[in-house]
């Protein structure tokens, strides 16, 4: 089970180096196909299984940074790698949690306002401290509607380990079933608009 994961800096991706995303994609990407490729040969004599923790927005990108680059790249993976091990009896399933209040989600105001002291100063007048403050009004949003109830999570990794007929994908939390899973096969309009409605316009919006 790889369940080691990042997701900070949160912000959007023009506020943002090079560094901030490869600091992600070294821990949830990365460092997943490095402790996989480990131990795959075990896996395989053992005809055991993959479970690899993904998130709904591996499906469906939300606004801020590497996490989602992050998440998606884990289910290519994860759908190439049980594709590859299926003929080895090998079952490979990825678990996508909705949100979930971890330490991940720990003084979002504090790491926001870090990069923004850090942008360059014609980018901070593009969006303006009103954009700032509304961005971290609504991560504070997001974090309080976070479920606390990590069981949804844990039974879904327990079927995929010992059931006989593990399934593809799983998704843990109500908000993932109801919102984030039917919202995946909308058009890219309705979702474009659905994700960026509650934001601000920036400063120099046109």
């Amino acid at each position: 089970v790889n369940n080691a994961g990042v997701n900070y800096p949160v912000a959007p991706n023009e506020w943002l180096k090079k560094e901030d995303f490869a600091k992600v994609l070294n821990v949830n990407l990365l460092g997943m196909i490095d402790t996989t490729l480990h131990m795959l040969p075990l896996v395989r004599k053992a005809r055991g299984r993959v479970v690899n923790l993904s998130s709904v927005v591996g499906r469906l990108a939300a606004p801020g940074g590497g996490y989602c680059i992050s998440k998606f790249a884990v289910e290519a993976f994860s759908d190439t790698l049980r594709r590859e091990l299926s003929p080895f009896g090998v079952r490979t399933s990825i678990i996508e949690p909705g949100g979930f209040v971890t330490n991940m989600l720990k003084n979002p105001d504090q790491h926001l306002q870090g990069v923004f002291n850090h942008m360059p100063p014609h980018v901070k007048e593009y969006y303006g401290q009103p954009y700032l403050d509304a961005y971290y009004r609504i991560m504070l949003t997001i974090v309080k509607t976070c479920s606390k109830n990590f069981c949804l999570v844990t039974n879904c990794i327990e079927h995929a380990l010992t059931s006989r007929y593990p399934r593809t994908r799983y998704s843990a939390g109500w908000d993932a079933k109801f919102f984030w899973l039917p919202a995946s096969y909308l058009p890219s309009a309705i979702t474009d608009y659905i994700l960026t409605i509650p934001f601000p316009k920036p400063a120099q919006a046109v």
